[in-house]
């Protein structure tokens, strides 16, 4: 890692695989600070299996707490005055642009809104020099990117924290979202069983990388050829077997749906994919959820989708209906997203009880 003038960095990338980093937070009644022994200040986010079960659920009881204190409450929190968040996008992007410009503008920073037509990202300058440009005038960087082994050599040649907006392997963000979401309707997390009916993507990945973590088993649907990366494979069954939880891959739908809580899917053709259209399309007929597809799952089922949805992914019957947290998942983007900046970025502790994961 680079320094400038010297100067250690807070960088930690490494801290991330050690599982113990001492006792989990302690509760404490609201409206008090609560000491924790998760201090996540100076790291970056690339994955989510550089984090511990105990950091994973940090980083939801502070979105908890700043979604309660400045949503519910109506408080101001100017936790980023004075900072500024370069925001790097090489993909077009709805939830996670607005979460991130709105979020860090809520909490008094400046977020700098950057495409490969207004910065020399990786053309006229290599991302090395890029990094450290940016590390002088800026206080984080978040990149969404289509390789994530630019967001490694980022993360490598900056002095401040990277935070992975999305990759071609990995979607941390999303999955933090998506967990705070699934939180809030069920009350804890642990014991709850995921069914994934898609395409072996990043965003099945970052699940795969976490949900054993948070004592959640899992279930994958996916067509042949279109499996998770075998190596995402090997590291989520040592997950599963470590915490305790079932992993199930298989390419019947309604197999991976059979007593799940919550049926999730993604698009089936990924930014960079469009080439690939028919030959998707064709392979993944059969993967749509439908309310026949809900039969299978447990009686308190839910669904997710990250966004932006298409019709054979999911029906309008299951899309659009009471089971469907679709939107309360998206509005959690920017809880979450404030949640990691504030985590990376400061000393803050949480005021408000931890919830039961």
């Amino acid at each position: 890692m680079w320094h400038p003038q010297g100067q250690p960095s807070l960088k930690m990338e490494n801290i991330g695989n050690l599982k113990a980093m001492g006792r989990p937070a302690q509760q404490n009644r609201p409206g008090k600070p609560t000491q924790t022994n998760v201090h996540l200040k100076g790291r970056d986010l690339l994955t989510l299996q550089n984090y511990t079960a105990e950091e994973i659920k940090y980083l939801l009881w502070v979105a908890s707490d700043l979604k309660q204190r400045i949503k519910h409450k109506g408080e101001y929190l100017p936790l980023m005055q004075g900072k500024s968040l370069a925001m790097i996008f090489e993909k077009r992007s709805t939830r996670t642009r607005l979460s991130t410009e709105t979020g860090f503008a809520v909490l008094g920073g400046h977020p700098c809104f950057l495409t490969t037509q207004d910065i020399h990202l990786g053309i006229n300058e290599s991302l090395t020099d890029t990094a450290r440009v940016l590390s002088g005038m800026t206080d984080a960087i978040l990149a969404r990117v289509y390789k994530q082994s630019d967001l490694d050599l980022l993360a490598k040649e900056a002095s401040i924290p990277i935070i992975n907006g999305l990759s071609d392997s990995y979607h941390p963000i999303q999955i933090v979202a998506d967990y705070l979401t699934l939180q809030e309707h069920y009350g804890h997390l642990n014991g709850l069983t995921i069914s994934w009916i898609g395409d072996g993507n990043n965003v099945l990945n970052s699940i795969m990388m976490s949900a054993a973590k948070l004592g959640m088993h899992l279930h994958v649907a996916t067509p042949k050829s279109f499996e998770p990366d075998y190596r995402i494979i090997k590291i989520a069954e040592q997950y599963s077997k470590e915490y305790g939880t079932k992993l199930l891959l298989t390419t019947d739908p309604l197999e991976a749906a059979s007593g799940a809580n919550v049926l999730v899917t993604d698009t089936w053709i990924s930014m960079g994919q469009e080439q690939e259209k028919i030959e998707r399309l064709r392979a993944f007929q059969g993967y749509q959820i439908t309310m026949q597809t809900a039969k299978a799952a447990a009686s308190d089922w839910t669904f997710l989708h990250c966004l932006p949805r298409k019709p054979e992914e999911v029906d309008d019957r299951v899309f659009y209906s009471s089971r469907s947290l679709v939107f309360q998942e998206a509005e959690n983007r920017k809880w979450t997203i404030m949640a990691v900046m504030v985590s990376l970025l400061t000393d803050y502790s949480p005021q408000l009880q931890k919830p039961t994961f």
